[in-house]
């Protein structure tokens, strides 16, 4: 099992592996997860760090992990944490691709989501139902040091640079009006 790691943040080293970032996505159009991604930021771990900055309530970036066990069924590529605020992000990595986010289909004009970014989607929907089903217990507490904590996803995917702007608008609502609240109607 991978534990979080305490973690002392340096601004000034993520500034330098942040131009880092910047030439390894400028030196190739297709990046692979497991051979160029996860190699690069497991090497970097302030940056990696920095990547948690989406969630609204890490001040401290002082928790790390790759590879985080989630309870025995699932790996968070990475986790980040602020142990004050019990506040932590799961990120999960996957390539960059031109196809990483919409595929296209010889008989639809409007792409649909590719089947790596519904994956990498639908893997933080499960790591979020194991939290919440073990929240409060003592192996939960044993992990992140308190019984219930403020967590967010955050999907690591695709360029940019080859979006139309209709998929572009698609990928913006689809960000910021998602909400895991489903009702499941039984016969």
């Amino acid at each position: 099992m991978k534990n979080l790691s305490k973690f002392e943040f340096n601004p000034r080293i993520c500034r330098d592996q942040i131009f880092e970032l910047q030439r390894l996505l400028q030196s190739r159009r297709f990046l692979s997860e497991r051979d160029d991604i996860l190699p690069f930021f497991r090497e970097r771990q302030h940056l990696s760090a920095f990547v948690s900055s989406f969630h609204p309530r890490i001040i401290r970036y002082d928790r790390i992990a790759f590879e985080f066990d989630i309870f025995g069924d699932f790996k968070s590529d990475l986790v980040v944490g602020d142990s004050v605020t019990q506040s932590y992000c799961f990120v999960e990595f996957e390539e960059a691709a031109a196809t990483s986010l919409f595929a296209s289909k010889s008989d639809r004009s409007t792409p649909e989501w590719s089947p790596r970014f519904e994956r990498g989607f639908s893997q933080i929907v499960d790591w979020f139902c194991k939290l919440d089903e073990l929240e409060k217990t003592d192996s939960f507490e044993d992990r992140f040091g308190s019984r219930s904590i403020d967590y967010m996803g955050l999907l690591v995917i695709g360029r940019s640079e080859s979006l139309e702007p209709r998929e572009r608008r698609r990928l913006r609502w689809r960000r910021e009006n998602t909400a895991f609240h489903f009702v499941i109607g039984s016969p």
